[in-house]
């Protein structure tokens, strides 16, 4: 048997519970994975809420996309994977759960170099930062205003877009300035007058923007400072995005992604996990849950806290 946490209403998290399964075997082109850590995003807290509109529940719905562990079996069809072998998957569903099979196109090799927690942790934040980039042509000469620095997606973006030569200004906390410094931006403080400090920041302008907070003022500042409003996206406020002439990216925006963009958000794991054994990339890693206490993962992740929230079976 293995051990899924599943919810039957929507509602806060204490309406998250473990139940038994069957120990899941591999279908043709599936990978059976003895799960080491799952990693916690917010939207799955906003899907078990409801704050994220989905189908309605009809059967014990299973939580979480990102994970990494241990390779137990491989379905027909498979190649390049075999038991034992140390993997993270991403897009999957269900993660929060002990065993678990996943598309084998959706599993990726995990480094000796790279733990289960930070393999865990990748999913979600890369695929965005690195989707949202790439859509929105981060590159050499650009200077980016990225809202929300200090966050996993902001993290990533912070690395990515300074890796592929541009120069990064992110708003976050007083408190969380040196750790947003440290990964290769200049931080400015959020807060009345948001706009003049970054145009002091960035004498040269703001080519692109992309936000990961979703406040009025960080749209504003976005649509006050860069010209060009194709360039500038939202992950968190998809809905408002056609009004304001940008772009939306995930955040309940009502417009799906491209094949291209799906294909970049698959293409970001492995490109990160190389980054990671070369030493090129970090991830900040914060509190770990064992499986049973998902509530109180939930809990922390809509609390907020410092670095990537796991569950650990």
């Amino acid at each position: 048997m293995a051990t899924a946490i599943v919810y039957t209403e929507f509602g806060g998290p204490e309406v998250l519970h473990a139940v038994e399964i069957s120990a899941p075997a591999p279908a043709t082109g599936q990978v059976a994975i003895r799960v080491e850590a799952a990693g916690v995003n917010p939207i799955d807290a906003k899907l078990r809420s409801g704050k994220r509109a989905s189908a309605d529940i009809v059967e014990p719905r299973r939580v979480g996309n990102d994970g990494a562990g241990i390779v137990t079996a491989v379905g027909d069809g498979v190649d390049g994977f075999r038991p034992g072998d140390a993997v993270v998957f991403s897009g999957a569903s269900g993660a929060y759960a002990s065993d678990l099979v996943v598309p084998a196109d959706r599993v990726h090799s995990r480094p000796p170099q790279v733990d289960a927690a930070t393999g865990a942790a990748l999913g979600i934040p890369v695929g965005t930062a690195y989707q949202t980039l790439r859509s929105l042509s981060v590159g050499p000469g650009d200077t980016l205003l990225l809202h929300a620095g200090s966050g996993s997606v902001g993290q990533a973006a912070i690395q990515l877009a300074v890796l592929w030569g541009g120069t990064v200004i992110a708003t976050s906390s007083p408190r969380r300035a040196e750790a947003v410094r440290a990964l290769g931006a200049t931080p400015v403080p959020y807060g009345d007058g948001l706009a003049d400090r970054v145009r002091a920041l960035a004498p040269q302008g703001i080519t692109v923007a992309m936000d990961a907070a979703g406040t009025d003022e960080a749209l504003q500042t976005s649509i006050d400072v860069v010209a060009d409003r194709s360039r500038i996206a939202t992950l968190v406020r998809g809905r408002d995005a056609a009004s304001l002439g940008i772009r939306a990216f995930s955040g309940g925006s009502p417009v799906p992604l491209t094949a291209q963009q799906q294909a970049w958000r698959g293409e970001a794991v492995p490109v990160v996990l190389a980054l990671l054994a070369a030493g090129r990339f970090t991830v900040e890693l914060g509190p770990s849950f064992p499986l049973a206490d998902a509530v109180d993962a939930h809990r922390a992740v809509e609390a907020g806290v410092d670095g990537k929230i796991t569950l650990v079976p």
